[in-house]
């Protein structure tokens, strides 16, 4: 062999530019035209079909060599053209005097106008009726063996050659004859398979451009285009050429098979070529150019048809793919031991896609069945696979191929993953056995590398009777089809996976909603509460107060705004009740002496807004009674209420038997609440008197914001759970006198605040942590009489220090801004809660439960 032939390989014929041979075939001539219309191109035939030398033509206007009708109906047709793929075609057109007629084919090419004329046939073809006839025959077929079967006949009656195959293109290029109408006595290709390299590459990229291709006379002599390149060194682009030459390796490849003409017309499926209507005729045939043109209608119009029926096999699949998704929800979802049986899997999937074994690898675990492959080659497998785009489906008819170390004797060839999970991955193996089967080829498709009529290359096979090749290495392939409803399936198991593991993504997205609302809420009330206590901060200062007085004003303010916040909070910011706030904030201050206060009236509920603002009202009332009025004496404060005809509560502040009272020379910030919150809050009403016997209101709030009671016995239920929650039992000045108390809050100004009061209330010594691992540590290296534990300390709770103070019988509470309810609450049933934001009062009242509940007082 020389060392030309060593060079040759296979992409030779991909490599030749078949678009640009710069001849066209010599049953009609080509012009081409600048955007003015003046000619620069012809066909060196131009004077066997017009008269005119081409010479004589380059340069000259399109009118200058054939009629002015002419040109105007090219303009004409011309305006319809859109893109450089798009052909136009004119039938019967008369070019010249007494010239005959001519099919003309119009299109653009690099900027210029292409145009191609042929001599048309004494009569014209009546091809619409026949193309309608044939579409109702392949639609009345059955099976897709019958319609390819229908489509070639049908085909051959519209073209009149001696042979028509479907030829179906495979993932590689190569191809098989799937259906065949030929005449009589020539033998048949059907079930013949052609390499890839039979249709080179840029031949089938202007198969999916050119939807048919003519070859009338392989024996013709091509006509050359003159000139053949640009003044740019440009040939002319043939490409949706109608008269486009013939590679003389193609020609040489048709005179192998004895063929003398031939006609392609493209079958396209969803933007992809998925085969050919391959045409033979052993003697020289030109059908016209409307029959060639109806050819392609036909060709168009099976495409669509196989289309169709693909897409309802597809959608058969589909469905059958999510019944198998369904089941597989439905059995899991109540046995979630069977993702570990893959005998069972293998039934599931085995109706959708068939396969001679599974294996599974979920969570690092493996189970095979059905198939004679190791765990170590699953093992080995599942590496391969994760080289693999994440969450994409892997099919294979010859592992081999992709994995050189594949052992094939465990006879299985080919596999299809499908991955159920992110990195790492989990996946689902489907096996197939090798088939070895016998392949019919045209011909050796080793093409052989010999001296041919165009020099050293790679010249076509000689001889295209049926070669067979045994096929080993191979299994069943593993259809699209099938694939796509692997893909189903995936999707269906990898809900699956989240369901077992976690919440499905819908409750997952629902709870993400969920927290973002209620964070936002969250974000919207403590900015509220903020607001609102930097106003208490900033308008209870004044002049006339000592630090302790306003500290102690501010501090009685804020308690009061926590009350109304907690009695909310127990009915779930549902509307609470109008007397349990009255008899909380009096309690609050009165203590054993609230029973000064007459409370009478029918109870009602108030709406949140209306129960705050009533909070602090109530509250500045109190305290001015406590500090000015009857209540700084031993007089007496009367609460009564009842509701208008509308609906609105009318309230009654009448006090007695305490010093004379007169008007503030100059309004405080209480006096603002007092007068102005109803107004301003709730649009209702208020009406202030300092009478000689004493400070009387008149209050009223809005109908909108009053509800009645429903269930009078329940709210008086959760009324002595108030009751018991907020009246004081006081244990003398100093409760905790002599004591150390092991304070635990993670938030350092909270703890500060809480070692004041404990100190006020007569601890010795505060310790405060805030974390488990310093609590712990305080109670090994110090003794301790009581302990008061914040229950959430970031990413920890306090309950293994309550663990051992409940082991060492050491009193303890716990103190929380999320409620009453606490985690663990049937441990710690009996254990008192604080609520936050406390201060003195409140966390005397905790005190009580927590010394009382112990036996212990503050003698201890």
């Amino acid at each position: 062999m020389t060392d030309d032939l060593q060079r040759i390989d296979l992409t030779n014929c991909d490599r030749e530019p078949i678009h640009q041979l710069g001849n066209i075939q010599p049953f009609g001539f080509l012009l081409t035209l600048s955007s003015d219309w003046l000619i620069s191109r012809a066909s060196t035939n131009l004077e066997q079909f017009l008269g005119v030398a081409w010479e004589q033509a380059l340069g000259q206007p399109l009118m200058e060599i054939i009629l002015p009708e002419a040109v105007h109906t090219l303009r004409n047709r011309m305006t319809v053209i859109r893109g450089p793929d798009t052909v136009e075609r004119i039938f019967g057109l008369v070019l010249r005097e007494n010239g005959g007629n001519f099919d003309v084919a119009v299109h653009l090419s690099g900027g210029q106008i292409v145009i191609e004329a042929e001599p048309a046939p004494a009569t014209q073809d009546n091809g619409a009726i026949s193309i309608r006839s044939m579409t109702a025959r392949l639609d009345q077929t059955e099976t897709l063996q019958a319609f390819f079967r229908e489509g070639a006949r049908q085909a051959r009656a519209l073209t009149g050659f001696d042979r028509v195959m479907i030829y179906r293109f495979d993932e590689t290029g190569a191809g098989e004859v799937v259906a065949e109408a030929a005449r009589s006595g020539i033998g048949s290709f059907l079930g013949l398979h052609y390499p890839a390299s039979d249709i080179p590459v840029q031949a089938r990229r202007l198969y999916l451009r050119n939807l048919f291709r003519i070859i009338s006379d392989v024996d013709a002599t091509p006509v050359p285009i003159a000139p053949q390149v640009t003044e740019h060194g440009e040939p002319v682009d043939l490409s949706m050429s109608v008269l486009r030459s013939v590679s003389p390796i193609h020609i040489e490849y048709l005179k192998n098979m004895g063929v003398a003409a031939s006609l392609s017309i493209s079958i396209v499926v969803e933007g992809s070529l998925w085969g050919l209507f391959a045409c033979h005729h052993y003697s020289p045939r030109l059908p016209s150019l409307e029959r060639r043109t109806n050819a392609e209608l036909l060709g168009q119009m099976f495409a669509s048809r196989l289309e169709s029926r693909e897409r309802r096999l597809a959608l058969e699949y589909e469905r059958k793919a999510k019944k198998i998704g369904d089941l597989l929800l439905t059995s899991v979802a109540g046995n979630a031991s069977l993702l570990d049986d893959p005998a069972w899997l293998i039934d599931i999937l085995a109706d959708a896609i068939p396969a001679d074994g599974i294996g599974v690898w979920i969570n690092g675990s493996m189970a095979i069945s059905g198939a004679a492959v190791s765990q170590d080659q699953i093992s080995a497998l599942t590496t391969l696979l994760n080289q693999n785009a994440a969450g994409r489906i892997f099919a294979t008819d010859n592992i081999r191929s992709w994995y050189p170390g594949w052992d094939e004797s465990t006879g299985i060839c080919g596999l299809l993953a499908i991955p159920i999970s992110r990195s790492p991955r989990d996946y689902i193996i489907l096996f197939r056995q090798e088939i070895i089967r016998s392949v019919r080829w045209a011909g050796d498709p080793k093409k052989p590398a010999e001296y041919g009529p165009n020099g050293p290359r790679l010249t076509p096979r000689k001889s295209f009777e049926s070669w067979s090749e045994m096929v080993r290495g191979r299994s069943l392939q593993f259809t699209p089809a099938e694939q796509r409803v692997a893909e189903t399936i995936r999707v269906a198991l990898i809900e699956v996976i989240l369901r077992l593991s976690e919440e499905a993504n819908a409750e997952r997205r629902l709870a993400s909603e969920r927290q973002e609302l209620l964070i936002a809420e969250l974000n919207h009330r403590v900015r509220n509460i903020l607001s609102l206590i930097g106003g208490l901060v900033r308008h209870s200062k004044s002049a006339e107060l000592s630090v302790d007085a306003y500290i102690d004003q501010l501090q009685g303010r804020v308690q009061s705004l926590g009350r109304a916040h907690d009695q909310l909070t127990l009915d779930q910011w549902a509307p609470a009740s109008f007397r349990q706030l009255l008899e909380a904030e009096t309690a609050a201050y009165l203590g054993r002496t609230s029973g000064r206060l007459e409370i009478d009236g029918t109870d009602v509920l108030l709406e949140p807004k209306a129960f705050t603002t009533t909070s602090l009202v109530f509250h500045e009332l109190v305290t001015n009674s406590v500090k000015y009025g009857s209540l700084s004496t031993n007089g007496v404060v009367t609460i009564g209420w009842d509701r208008d005809d509308q609906g609105n509560l009318k309230i009654r502040w009448r006090e007695s038997g305490g010093p004379p009272v007169s008007a503030p020379k100059r309004g405080g910030f209480g006096s603002t609440i007092i007068r102005r919150s109803f107004v301003y809050d709730l649009n209702g009403e208020t009406d202030v008197r300092f009478s000689p016997s004493g400070v009387e209101a008149d209050l009223l709030i809005p109908a909108q914001f009053v509800k009645s009671v429903a269930d009078p016995v329940a709210l008086s239920q959760r009324r002595d759970v108030a009751d018991s929650n907020s009246t004081l039992h006081r244990l003398g000045q100093q409760p905790l006198s002599g004591m150390t108390v092991l304070l635990v809050e993670d938030n350092l100004i909270i703890a500060m605040n809480g070692e004041d009061v404990l100190r006020g209330l007569g601890a010795l010594d505060v310790i405060a942590v805030p974390n488990v691992a310093q609590a712990l540590e305080a109670l090994d290296t110090h003794t301790v009489q009581m302990g008061m534990l914040d229950v959430n300390l970031g990413l920890e709770t306090s309950f293994p220090v309550a663990d051992l103070l409940k082991s060492r019988n050491i009193p303890f509470g716990f103190a929380t801004g999320y409620g009453d309810s606490i985690p663990q609450g049937e441990i710690y049933a009996d254990i008192p809660v604080l609520q936050k934001p406390y201060g003195s009062e409140s966390v005397e009242a905790f005190l009580s439960s927590v010394l009382q509940g112990s036996g212990r007082s503050n003698e201890t």
